[in-house]
This record gives structure tokens, sequence and C-alpha cells, in this order.
């Protein structure tokens, strides 16, 4: 059912693994999951909007608000970590009667992407892993930040310089919608349960075992923007040296918002690499 509001960052609303979940489903065809990331205030729709005309123009794009984010629910005394994520993931697939989707993770949802391919084999057809987390690396100055934002306007608008290369996308109007989105009810509470210091804890807990990484089957795009401040590029470098069928694109001048500092580009390109698999599906 759809939720009646003024906001495009409300959509649909579904119980998923007991979490009233908001989610944004768009489009026909094979279907693929967006997964967000980790930055205070937001949702998926902030995170996606740019792209989702492109991606659902040829297939069924959702894209929800993961538990504790957006306007999803944020359960009181909710026990956060890669365990529950995952468990929120498939529980929408559930609910929502997909027996395999195409899996694209953006930061933490690169780490959630992986961990589900890894747990749930049989749910994942392609991935696409975007500035994603999921190995082990040193925090970093900007995760830290990002990770450790209190709420004011000020902490807002510096901590989004972090994201882009271009700074002319970090405008103050922007920034107040973000900043104001982390002021809703509850979203500070469950947001600083989630990466408390020492937050290397944080990057460490969204690792899966190399091992089980080297071992996925799935054709992987791994996508990330040469002066990210956030992950580093050396953690995607790794992931596509580990995955036997993965192939890199790294996007030049391009920060932590690759789906945003080159929209266009990252559409086409994930929506080419998710039409192959499309096209050999349809051929069997």
């Amino acid at each position: 059912m759809s939720a009646v509001n003024a906001s495009p960052e409300v959509g649909r609303s579904i119980v998923a693994a007991g979490i009233r979940t908001n989610y944004h489903d768009l489009g026909q065809g094979s279907p693929v999951l967006l997964l967000h990331g980790s930055g205070p205030g937001v949702s998926a729709w902030a995170n996606w909007r740019a792209v989702l005309p492109t991606l659902s123009s040829q297939r069924r794009v959702i894209a929800p608000d993961l538990v504790g984010f957006g306007y999803s629910e944020q359960p009181v005394g909710h026990r956060y970590g890669l365990d529950s994520w995952v468990d929120h993931a498939v529980g929408l697939l559930d609910a929502l009667a997909l027996p395999t989707v195409d899996l694209v993770g953006n930061s933490f949802g690169g780490a959630l992407a992986l961990a589900v391919a890894i747990r749930h084999p049989t749910r994942v057809r392609r991935l696409v892993l975007m500035g994603a987390a999921g190995l082990r690396f040193t925090l970093t100055p900007a995760l830290d930040q990002v990770w450790g934002y209190q709420p004011s306007f000020e902490a807002m608008r510096t901590m989004m310089d972090l994201f882009a290369f271009d700074r002319g996308l970090v405008t103050d109007a922007l920034a107040q919608l973000r900043y104001e989105a982390s002021l809703r009810p509850g979203v500070q509470d469950a947001y600083a349960s989630m990466f408390p210091a020492p937050r290397q804890n944080g990057v460490d807990g969204l690792a899966s075992d190399e091992a089980q990484i080297a071992a996925l089957s799935n054709e992987t795009l791994v996508i990330h923007g040469r002066e990210d401040q956030v992950i580093p590029l050396e953690t995607s470098l790794r992931l596509a040296t580990l995955i036997p069928k993965a192939q890199l694109h790294v996007f030049g001048q391009c920060g932590h918002w690759t789906q945003i500092e080159h929209a266009a580009r990252f559409a086409k390109l994930v929506d080419s690499f998710l039409a192959e698999a499309d096209a050999s599906s349809s051929k069997t």
C-alpha cells in the first residue's frame, strides 16, 4: 500500500522481517534491489533519485529504506549490525515474493549486498558494488566524521563536502534538507547506536570473510570514485581482485557520490551490465 505523504522520500509500506519498511517500487521486468549508504539523514530516495528513471525504464527497481534509516521503522532497542540488516533485506525479498534479484549496493549498502550474496546465494543474480565497504580497511577520517555526526546544519554542510569531488553539487539547500531529515524523531538515536566509537569496529563489523568473497560465483561490477575520501579506492581494487567474475570501473574526478556526480554514466553502465544477464536469461 502507498503512504500518503508530501515527501518524495516516502513510497510504499510493507512489513519485512517484522519491520515496517518504506520502499520505492518502480518499473517492470527483472527485479533489482538498490541498497543505500549510511550517511546521516539518508534515505533510498535521497541516495538513488538521480538514477531511478533510467534504471527503472527496462526493469523493476526496488529501493528500500533499511531498518533504522529514512522512513522505515526504528524499533526501540534494536540491535543494529550486519546480521540484522541482511535479515531485513532478505525479509523484504520474501515479503515481495522475489526469489532472485540483482543487487546494487552503495558504500554500507555494498557491504550488505556482499553479505546477502554470500549468505543467500540463490537469492542473488548479479552484483554491483559502488564505493563499497565489506572488507577490512583502516577507518578514514571522513568516514569517522560521517558516522560520528552530531546534528547541526554546519556539521551536515561540512560532512557533505566530504562526499563530492565537485563541491558545486553540495548546496546549502541540500545540506538543509539532509539536516532536517536527521532531526526527525528517533533518527539520531538510531543512527548514534549503529556505529559508536571506536568506529573502526564498524568497518570490521561490515566486513565479510575474504575466502567467502573469493568463492562468489556472481558476475560482479565494482565501481569507485577515484577521489573518494570516505571509502578508499584500494577497497574496490581488492574486491575486483578477489571476486573471480568481477570487472572494475573507476570514475575520475569523482568522490563517494558516483551515482550523483556521474549519474548518467553510472546508470548507463549499470543498465548495460544488468542487461547482459537479461539477454542471457531470454535465450535459456
